[in-house]
């Protein structure tokens, strides 16, 4: 059973102007579907073939199989990262304001605690909202690494690598921020992560 390219959750027009369809196109159609196709050329006929994206990140990561990992976390990190934005930007309600208000004080200071560790970040990466150990965290992870397995909860990511916002923002990865945060997270999905008893599962 081959691992699948999930649709966007929207239109690729839905973000625009803070991320353009041309940008959707090219980092859905291209980036994250080469991730797949590259993942499934790795398990093709293996071990592994039948497996779920998760299991198939685990066991490239206990192997030291760097390609796999790499192209298996990011086709995770990727779909993860769809259904972190939305087009209509609603305030988080309930058990998670409540989650924010407690470790960060408010919205507005986790919104900064974002901007502010995403556009420090150096070089490709993500910034992501977790629950860790019973409490929220924003943390960054380099290049493919991602809480698809452990016992860290993620609950939203941003993705920091320049193709996410260069043809829209060029260099000015804090411009793509402001946009994303203020405009297309997804507390609702936030909200479900943080409470199910496990963590979200690829859809493909």
């Amino acid at each position: 059973m081959a691992i699948t390219l999930p649709p966007l959750p929207y239109a690729d027009t839905a973000l625009e102007p803070s991320i353009s369809a041309t940008t959707l196109q090219t980092h859905h159609g291209k980036h994250h579907k080469a991730y797949v196709d590259k993942t499934n050329a790795a398990i093709e006929g293996g071990e592994l073939a039948d497996a779920s994206l998760e299991q198939i990140i685990e066991a490239a990561q206990a192997k030291g199989d760097k390609g796999l990992f790499n192209n298996a976390a990011q086709s995770w990190n990727h779909a993860f990262y769809w259904n972190s934005l939305t087009p209509d930007s609603a305030e988080p309600t309930g058990e998670l304001a409540d989650a924010i208000d407690s470790a960060f004080g408010s919205l507005d200071r986790l919104r900064e605690e974002l901007a502010s560790q995403g556009a420090a970040h150096f070089a490709s990466g993500w910034v992501w909202l977790v629950e860790r150990g019973g409490k929220l965290a924003v943390e960054q992870t380099h290049d493919a690494a991602t809480f698809a397995t452990g016992d860290v909860k993620p609950l939203l990511v941003i993705d920091l690598w320049e193709h996410a916002y260069y043809l829209d923002h060029k260099n000015l990865r804090p411009e793509y921020l402001k946009a994303v945060i203020e405009k297309h997270l997804n507390w609702s999905f936030a909200a479900e992560n943080l409470g199910r008893d496990g963590s979200w599962t690829y859809p493909g």
